[in-house]
């Protein structure tokens, strides 16, 4: 694309179209940029435009965007397959000529234009700095200074935000000598110019506001911007270790750093954003000395004392407001930090830690406007921020770390004057209930979020309260309010209680309390009814010693009716239509209680009336999973127990599934053929048409053309061949059966679920069925060996054969396979079947694999002619590898890469249905013990020619694997003569 009038004239057109409200002239713009995208020169050509004055700013604007984009999609296009379309990269001359423009075009550009195309260098720098760019940062340097010398704040925040940008990949990647070479390279070139515009600005800030009226704050705010994005830029060169300069010049760095901490500036906080601005410039303050109490603990414990108190004085006079919030959170982490370094003994000095805890912690632990407008408007972020643990950015949840901090060398102190605070706001409570209840709401707080995890377990404990009187004389007045809906934060806050210490709350007094569970289900509160379902669901999960079920289906039985009349209920509610706490409560009481027809029938038209509005627009995959899995755990737990229910499920959920399959709601695909599995197993043969017809759709190949299907798929197949098998053989059936496991076995993405289909024909069908088709199978087989033999496709190569000589007979698996090509079974016996039997894992395959070779070895003639008897030897190694060493010993497997090719263009994934998982069904169910076996069978050959067979174990097997097998003989009372 030549610069030229008329291509400044094309794209100021059509950029100034983009901006249209109207979509026809929008669509055709964005259109015609897209193809123009893909021509030579386009990205300089845009960058151009934004840098021609005589164009209108928005057009500019627009430009730069666009120009930003571009750069993000071609300077380096990805080699992600799943990424979306490929664009065609920008080319070196084209990049060389951004790269001579961008930088004077930014710092001579408006604000809003120099922002986007600091973000656009920020791209290149990405990628081409230093190494391909090493003209960058002298260029940066040069403007920096000139800049300087006039005091353009305009320019030197651009260029600093530009810096900022670049060097932010010194904190985020890991250390390597590659980064440590380009973090050198940054401050032998930066650190000093970094230093003489921080001081700078730091004389300019210090003369403005000491003169009359502390100086205007339009005169202030560049200078404080510009302090901030220095402080960033100090936080990104001293994140990987303490720099020589930095340390040489920490005095001057430290003593700006405590100035911007103690000093107020009237005139600017209290302008419009003013306090803001200089809250981020005071927090960006206490992230640096954090860094440097972590890293460079020794270096900095000289301006510890004074930081601490500055910090903690802050922290006195910083208000509730939510805008102060990163500060608040920042300068509570730095303490928090410092309280459980070796430095912890600033807090052990006279009405220290009181003083803390009445100050800083208790006034950040108390509910907020902020919070309580939370709760109502958004329950989601609420209840992520207060239950799930995603709230360490939250006053609440950093002023509790802060007390953990301080009781890790000082619990007695903590213990002592936090439960003096918890009964003082309890008392404060009790005097005006209704005025005072965010007293009590803190109270809680405190009790939960100060409690201790046992590690590895779910038992929480705490040393402030005595949990089984705080419950009863605390929070069960809370959950026993016949009101629903009064005080919601304050029920809110009870239930999490009862939820974080269910394991030590007795169960007598906890299944007191069930009913009124039950009753906040039909709370109003998104949140209430939330927690209700939750702690419902966390109960059911509670064990015992010796980790029995503390509550069984005999205590919650009785109550299932209404408890799930109320659960349904509550999903009525606005905003709690998808509610996932509630669905995965649904879930636990169906996999507890006894599901008899009168709890069924209510149960499955309520989960199918939601499937039904839920495939209109599938938004919540957490809420879907647990919907498919109740629907899943239903039918296998009420239809186990009730055959005649199973042709009502059936009913009720056949127009969902035929909804999903005809409207093809892709996310949903998956779980669908789950659930048709379970039904067709369900189901005696023969198999019904309406199945049928769904068994026709699923031999298509269309069915299997995306990836994330095919685990269901087959899932399914095999249901199918388990229960028609006589249908399989009808009509070219097997034929396609056989044309899917072909397809699913050449590729090493999905060769496992092609033995699983395979293996399936095996078990199912007589070997008058398959044997016309086993050459083609091993020709198949042996084909997929030659070109790409993985150690999971051998493995599942071993697994076939065996179950197939199980299945029907050593001779015929020797013969089809010798049918294919002279003496291969010997090749495949020698070279994949011994090396790999050792590698096999899993108690069934075990199992399979063992018997089926000891049968091979005691029945077949092929190695019971002497001219094998190393053969023999060999397998007999493996066999006893496999049955006397443990897992961990034999099994040394390498992770095999995927062939991301085999994935181009699916992005749905395949989530599987715990509760409608297959059945792993033993085909040896005669054989208890493939150890007893082995020694039994070898003890009965050897007896046919004593003496042969002790020569050839001690010629060929390991001398660890012959005492294994004396022993075995000797547990068994087997002798191998």
């Amino acid at each position: 694309m030549e610069w030229n009038p008329e291509t400044l004239q094309f794209l100021s057109q059509c950029f100034l179209h983009t901006l249209s409200p109207q979509p026809e002239p929008r669509r055709a713009a964005e259109s015609s940029l897209a193809e123009a995208a893909d021509r030579p020169n386009y990205g300089l050509a845009v960058l151009r435009l934004v840098a021609e004055p005589s164009v209108d700013e928005q057009i500019r604007q627009a430009a730069a965007v666009n120009f930003k984009n571009h750069l993000r999609t071609r300077w380096v296009p990805s080699n992600d397959l799943n990424a979306g379309p490929t664009f065609s990269p920008i080319l070196d001359p084209e990049k060389d000529q951004i790269k001579t423009l961008i930088v004077s075009l930014m710092l001579s550009s408006s604000p809003r234009i120099q922002s986007q195309l600091s973000e656009a260098l920020a791209v290149i720098g990405k990628h081409d700095f230093p190494k391909s760019w090493p003209t960058l940062l002298p260029e940066l340097i040069s403007n920096l200074q000139k800049a300087a010398q006039s005091s353009d704040y305009a320019s030197i925040n651009g260029i600093l935000g530009t810096a900022n940008s670049i060097f932010k990949k010194f904190r985020y990647q890991y250390k390597t000598n590659d980064l440590l070479l380009d973090l050198k390279y940054c401050l032998d070139n930066f650190a000093a110019p970094l230093l003489d515009i921080f001081l700078k600005t730091a004389s300019l800030i210090d003369s403005t506001a000491s003169s009359p009226g502390g100086g205007s704050p339009a005169t202030l705010q560049p200078l404080f911007e510009s302090q901030r994005l220095c402080c960033r830029i100090f936080y990104s060169l001293n994140f990987q270790e303490l720099p020589e300069f930095f340390e040489d010049h920490m005095k001057e760095w430290m003593g700006e750093f405590r100035k911007y901490l103690t000093t107020n500036y009237p005139s600017l906080e209290s302008s419009g954003d003013g306090l803001a601005l200089v809250d981020q410039l005071r927090a960006a303050v206490c992230e640096n000395i954090s860094l440097y109490m972590e890293k460079n603990e020794e270096e900095f414990q000289g301006y510890l004392n004074d930081f601490a108190s500055a910090v903690w004085s802050l922290l006195t006079n910083v208000s509730q407001s939510s805008s102060r919030d990163k500060l608040a959170v920042t300068a509570m982490k730095f303490l928090t930090t410092v309280s459980t370094s070796v430095h912890h003994t600033l807090f052990a000095s006279e009405g220290v830690i009181p003083q803390i805890c009445q100050s800083i912690v208790i006034p950040n632990v108390r509910l907020r406007d902020e919070d309580e407008e939370l709760f109502e408007m958004n329950y989601i972020e609420f209840i992520r921020r207060d239950m799930e643990g995603s709230d360490l950015d939250t006053r609440r949840r950093i002023a509790c770390e802060l007390l953990k901090g301080i009781a890790t060398n000082y619990k007695k102190q903590v213990t002592d004057i936090v439960s003096l605070q918890i009964q003082n706001l309890l008392s404060s409570f009790a005097t005006n209930p209704s005025a005072n209840w965010k007293d009590k709401d803190c109270a809680i707080y405190l009790v939960v979020s100060l409690a201790t995890k046992k590690a590895g377990g779910t038992l929480v404990s705490t040393d402030l309260v005595d949990v089984q009187s705080f419950f009863l004389s605390v929070i069960v007045p809370e959950l026993q309010s016949q009101d629903v809906n009064g005080f919601p934060m304050l029920k809110a806050g009870a239930l999490k209680f009862f939820t974080t210490f269910r394991g030590l709350i007795q169960k007598p007094v906890a299944f007191q309390l069930f009913p009124d569970l039950v009753r906040f289900l039909g709370a109003e509160s998104n949140v209430v009814h939330s927690y209700a379902a939750s702690c419902i669901e966390k109960l059911l999960l509670v064990k015992d010693e010796g980790g029995k079920a503390r509550y069984t289906s005999a205590d919650i039985t009785p109550c299932v009716p209404v408890l799930m009349n109320n659960l349904f209920n509550s999903l009525k509610f606005p905003e709690s239509e998808e509610n996932q706490y509630i669905m995965k409560c649904i879930l636990r009481v169906l996999a507890v209680a006894d599901i008899s027809s009168e709890i069924a029938g209510p149960c499955i038209a309520g989960l199918t009336s939601i499937l039904n509005e839920v495939c209109k627009n599938p938004r919540n995959p957490i809420f879907n999973h647990y919907l498919f899995e109740s629907v899943a755990i239903l039918i296998r737990r009420a239809c186990e127990r009730d055959a005649s229910l199973i042709s009502a499920f059936e009913g009720s959920l056949f127009p969902s599934l035929q909804t999903i399959l005809a409207n093809d709601v892709t996310e949903f695909l998956p779980y669908a053929f789950q659930l048709l599995a379970q039904l067709v197993e369900l189901n005696k043969p023969p198999i019904s048409p309406s199945y049928m017809q769904i068994f026709v759709l699923l031999l298509s190949p269309d069915s299997w053309r995306r990836s994330s299907n095919v685990p269901a798929l087959v899932r399914l197949l095999q249901a199918f061949l388990q229960k028609a098998p006589n249908e399989v053989n009808q009509e070219g059936r097997l034929n396609q059966v056989l044309g899917i496991f072909n397809m699913l076995v050449s590729s090493a993405s999905s060769d496992e679920q092609g033995f699983y289909v395979l293996n399936t024909v095996i078990e199912n069908l007589e070997y008058g069925v398959i044997s016309p088709y086993m050459g083609n199978i091993w020709n198949v087989l042996f084909m997929r060996l030659q070109n790409n033999r993985t150690v999971k496709f051998q493995k599942s190569l071993v697994i076939f054969m065996s179950l197939f000589l199980i299945k029907h007979g050593a001779t015929n698996l020797v013969d089809t396979m010798n049918a294919v090509q002279d003496n291969i079974y010997l090749v495949i016996l020698e070279q994949f079947w011994i090396p790999n039997l050792k590698l096999i894992t899993g108690a069934i395959e075990l199992k399979l694999t063992a018997v089926a070779s000891t049968r091979l070895i005691c029945e077949s003639p092929v190695l019971l002619d002497p001219a094998a008897a190393r053969l023999w030897g060999k397998m007999l190694d493996s066999i006893v590898t496999l049955l006397s060493r443990p897992e961990q010993d034999r099994v040394e497997e390498e992770p095999e890469m995927p062939d991301i090719a085999e994935n181009v263009g699916y992005t749905a994934t395949f989530v599987k249905l715990y509760n409608a998982g297959k059945r792993e069904e033993d085909p040896l169910t005669d054989v208890k013990d493939p150890k007893q076996f082995l020694v039994a069978s070898l003890a009965k050959l050897s007896a046919h020619t004593p003496g042969r067979y002790p020569q050839i174990i001690n010629e060929n097997l390991e001398p660890a694997n012959q005492a294994a097998l004396l022993q075995l003989c000797g547990i068994y009372n087997c002798q191998i003569v």
